[in-house]
């Protein structure tokens, strides 16, 4: 007989983050959707599970460029550059509709909701597929970046109306597990199969699963009524708390010098002698299979040493970029490399997420949606400013500007539990 996954979590103590999230505005839309209410524990991994499919497929549509951005760029006659800017693309209608959604559909069911934007995504990969031009897949991907910050900036929200509040912390652990199984089977098997079928293929197939996951939703989530929105006075509120925007300034510093190295991860790979396809993809497993068990392991401690991670997992993303950057000089440097560098960044929206609700514990939902954009953010500016870099300075020279910058973002975001507390105001 299979363990359900949130009968596990039962025993376990619950994290920050299961607390429902608290409005921050002045009123309630009406909606009428009835809530969800916690689910029998079947049917409510049953729908995280569909919850999992959905971040696995989304996120692997938009990390696929990296893996193909060599054969897109030749095709399309345009730099690499030029084409990791399809990532920057869909993080700006990401960053946007994370802020935005909730209160353009206040009353708008949130299973319909993520329907929609699910096949939002379908056509933004059929877009892509066909593109004939630059242009068209950089405006195929802002729909992408749509379906992704409307997906992430409710699917903590959603999960609270899943679970009982002492299961939503373990719940969101299988959720956000789809990221890095996105990175160890989608990208990988995306660029095996552009090898054997060319790019446009893998974009067609992104496609047929993201039609899977949107009817999966459909099926298995039950009506999600719709909470009120953050609301831009709430947004405004969440940045003047104690160290929290400097702490956002912070993990946008670590996410893009992430995104400034990963994004571009092809071309530095190519670099290493008899690298071939094969060895590209079996490097992104590599990178994947650490993020997943980075995500757990992470996650399994990140309640009781917090402090300890949000400097150490920054430092070791920092680490695993350098050393990457360097492995065209010691080849041998790479395969631990990527995956040290996978676990770091497997469990990094763990240890965001805890820090958050101990740095706004009554202000969960403004927090939230300030972390969806934070990261948005940093994945512009990472893939534009790594993308400049691998064109004019290097592969080489661009990864240890990343890596510095992760480093530095982990010092700094550490620094804002210390000053959490010394402005009166201990993180519970």
């Amino acid at each position: 007989m299979t363990t359900n996954p949130i009968d596990t979590a039962a025993a376990a103590p619950a994290s920050t983050t299961a607390a429902a999230p608290t409005s921050t505005t002045t009123s309630t839309p009406t909606s009428t959707t009835p809530p969800a209410g916690p689910l029998p524990p079947r049917r409510a991994g049953l729908a995280l599970a569909t919850m999992f499919l959905g971040s696995f497929s989304l996120v692997t549509a938009e990390f696929l460029p990296p893996g193909v951005l060599t054969p897109v760029a030749q095709d399309l006659g345009v730099s690499e550059g030029v084409v990791g800017l399809s990532v920057s693309a869909t993080a700006l209608t990401a960053l946007l509709t994370a802020l935005v959604l909730g209160s353009l559909f206040p009353r708008t069911d949130r299973r319909t909701l993520l329907v929609v934007l699910a096949l939002g995504a379908v056509a933004s990969n059929v877009l892509v597929a066909v593109a004939p031009s630059i242009g068209v897949l950089m405006a195929a991907r802002l729909l992408l970046g749509a379906a992704l910050g409307g997906y992430w900036s409710m699917s903590l929200v959603i999960a609270t109306q899943l679970v009982p509040a002492d299961r939503v912390g373990r719940a969101m652990m299988i959720v956000n597990a789809g990221t890095t199984v996105a990175t160890v089977a989608g990208v990988p098997l995306g660029v095996i199969l552009s090898a054997a079928a060319g790019w446009r293929v893998v974009f067609v197939a992104a496609a047929v699963v993201t039609v899977v996951t949107a009817v999966a939703m459909r099926v298995a989530l039950p009506p999600v009524a719709p909470t009120p929105g953050i609301g831009w006075s709430a947004t405004g509120r969440a940045l003047r708390s104690p160290g929290v925007a400097l702490g956002l300034v912070a993990i946008v510093a670590v996410i893009g010098g992430h995104f400034a190295g990963y994004t571009y991860v092809r071309p530095a790979l190519s670099l290493l002698p008899g690298s071939d396809v094969g060895a590209v993809a079996v490097l992104l497993a590599l990178f994947g299979v650490g993020g997943l068990v980075g995500n757990f392991a992470i996650g399994a401690l990140v309640d009781r040493h917090l402090a300890v991670l949000l400097l150490a997992v920054p430092v070791t993303i920092g680490a695993g970029v350098a050393a990457v950057g360097l492995s065209a000089s010691v080849p041998l440097l790479v395969y631990p490399a990527v995956v040290v560098w996978g676990a770091a960044f497997g469990g990094i929206l763990n240890v965001v997420q805890v820090w958050i609700t101990r740095m706004m514990p009554d202000q969960v939902e403004a927090g939230s949606g300030l972390v969806v954009a934070a990261f948005q953010t940093a994945i512009i500016l990472g893939s534009a400013v790594g993308g400049l870099g691998v064109d004019s300075v290097g592969v080489g020279w661009t990864y240890l500007v990343a890596a510095v910058a992760a480093v530095a973002g982990g010092v700094l975001v550490r620094s804002t539990l210390s000053r959490r507390y010394s402005d009166g105001v201990a993180p519970v």
